[in-house]
Order: C-alpha cells, then structure tokens, then sequence
C-alpha cells in the first residue's frame, strides 16, 4: 500500500494478499459517493465471491445502499482486473455482530462484548473475549468474560497488536445497535429533507431572478 493509500485509510485492521489489491481499488470509489470501506474477503465459495462490506459515515447501510454501491465499484474492477477467474460480486453491510476496524469502531461499541485476536502475544495470549471497558488513541482495555485462575481481570491491547476484533451477538447489542441505526437514519432523513429545502429555494430564487 502507497503512503497516499495508507493515508486514506484510517482503518487499523486491514487485509493482505490480493484482497488488499482489491481494497486499493474500491477504497476511493467509495469514499467518492459517500460511503466507507469496512472489509473485503474473496472466497473460494460458490466459485469465488468477493464480499465487500460496506456503510455509510453515519453507520447506516440499506439494501438500495448495496445496490450503489455494486454499481459504482463494478466498472473499477472491471478496469483494473486484480481477479482472474470469474467471480460473483455480493455488496453488504456490517451486521450487528460486525467487525471492528476503526479505532472510532471501538469508541462507539464501548461496553459491548468482543472476541479478538493479536497478531503478537499480549499478557501470554492471542485470543481475548470481553467487554470492551475503554478505547483510547493507543488501544482499549478488555475486561475479560472469563479469566482464569491468576489472570488480571482486564487488559490492555494495543491497537497495532489487534488482527481481528469483532462484536458478539447480545441482547444489549442487538437493542443499542437498533437505537443508533434509528437515530442515524432520523438524522439522515432529516439532512435531506434540509439538502432539498435549500435546493428547492434556490430554485426559486433563480426563477425570480429571470
């Protein structure tokens, strides 16, 4: 990944191999019709699929929001080819047990429970499950779910130690998960609704003027 590339993506967890060619690809389409990158995976499934997994700033993610996106990121990869063989393109959101990549991922999703993985051993583990008690600029601290006979009952994790982290599905995910996407889709509805009351005055403005 150029520096430039690097730069525009502010995700902390990222890909390798040729889902990272695809992510370079992708990344600034979506960035140019509103959305974020949030991963890519190609898989071996059903021939090969390649899953992107997509959303809003906002955290949103509807159907017709897949739809723009497949249409937009298509053409690119039809440009610059990174897949050999044919594969089936399927565009999606996050999920509630979603993925973390962000560190601002990590912020929203305090207090929830998460399973991760560290690249490096972190206090004689690679694998932690736990509520996520805090998340700073450097990292987050896990109160652990489980800890065993003489472990601390939390930890700090680096965020350039973390491979994988994502939400476990809970009753209190799935309802604050619910209550945010509500909120952000008021919100969103909202700003158009302004978006189309300044365009409409403009509007009128102009046929005044002629």
């Amino acid at each position: 990944m150029t520096a430039a590339a690097s730069e525009a993506d502010d995700r902390i967890i990222r890909e390798s191999g040729i889902d990272a060619r695809i992510a370079l690809i992708v990344q600034p389409v979506l960035k140019a019709i509103g959305f974020r990158l949030v991963r890519v995976h190609l898989t071996g499934q059903n021939g090969l699929t390649l899953q992107i997994m997509a959303e809003r700033e906002d955290g949103t993610m509807t159907v017709e929001d897949c739809e723009e996106v497949s249409r937009a990121v298509s053409p690119a990869l039809d440009v610059d080819d990174p897949i050999e063989k044919a594969y089936h393109l399927e565009v999606s959101s996050p999920g509630i047990d979603r993925p973390l990549v962000r560190k601002s991922d990590f912020t929203t999703w305090t207090g929830h429970l998460v399973k991760l993985e560290t690249s490096v051993l972190v206090a004689d583990r690679k694998r932690f499950k736990g509520k996520i008690a805090e998340a700073d600029a450097d990292g987050i601290l896990i109160e652990r779910d489980k800890a065993a006979y003489g472990e601390e009952p939390t930890v700090r994790v680096p965020y350039d130690a973390i491979a994988e982290a994502r939400l476990v599905l809970t009753d209190d995910l799935i309802r604050d998960a619910l209550s945010k996407d509500n909120r952000a889709r008021k919100e969103a509805k909202k700003r158009r609704g302004e978006a189309e009351d300044a365009a409409a005055g403009e509007e009128n403005e102009t046929e005044q003027e002629s």
